[in-house]
């Protein structure tokens, strides 16, 4: 009967004369999935905070609808319109009025996630048309209670000019008309970038 230190080296032997059978991950093959990169080598070289400052035209009523009820609770009434679902193509404009200068569109999706205020989960891209910005994008998701003064969403990414974007918008309604739940609500967001 073979001792402990004998079936040791023995189990030593094996492996070390069957070690092309086991699979090793190698150092190559785990920078093929991920690997640390120099901001520069992406061209990104200092951060900036920028300010944007423009309006969001959400039209629930008419013909020219720019918000869509596309989902809603049918199990009970709700005054706060729980579970109601829009999807979104808002127009964005540099002042208050529809006619002044657009500089984009808000395109995304809100829910009324709440069932003790008016209040909505935002999910939604901010895809600017007007100059040096034109083709960039801000992303933002959060909660938004309409009925409070101003209120903060984060800003989550970016593209274009807007890459890595980190930040926060704050809203504030200009305007809501109870009856057609047409909305213009002023947009200032803060945020970091390269």
């Amino acid at each position: 009967m073979a001792s402990h230190l004998e079936w040791f080296a023995l189990l030593a032997i094996l492996m070390a004369h069957s070690s092309h059978l086991i699979p090793v991950k190698s150092e190559a093959a785990a920078s093929a999935f991920s690997r640390t990169i120099s901001p520069e080598s992406l061209g990104l070289r200092r951060e900036k905070l920028t300010h944007l400052h423009f309006y969001f035209h959400d039209i629930v009523s008419g013909p020219n609808a720019t918000a869509v009820n596309v989902a809603q609770a049918s199990n009970r009434p709700s005054p706060t319109d729980f579970g109601a679902v829009f999807v979104i193509d808002d127009l964005l404009t540099e002042g208050p009025s529809p006619k002044s200068r657009p500089v984009g569109r808000a395109q995304g999706i809100y829910a009324s996630a709440s069932q003790t205020e008016v209040a909505l989960l935002m999910a939604l891209n901010f895809v600017f048309t007007a100059g040096k910005y034109n083709g960039s994008t801000l992303s933002v998701l959060g909660w938004n209670s309409i009925f409070r003064g101003v209120r903060e969403l984060p800003v989550l990414g970016g593209s274009g000019l807007f890459r890595f974007a980190r930040g926060y918008a704050q809203a504030r309604t200009v305007t809501l008309n109870l009856t057609t739940k047409d909305a213009i609500v002023e947009y200032n967001i803060y945020f970091f970038h390269y």
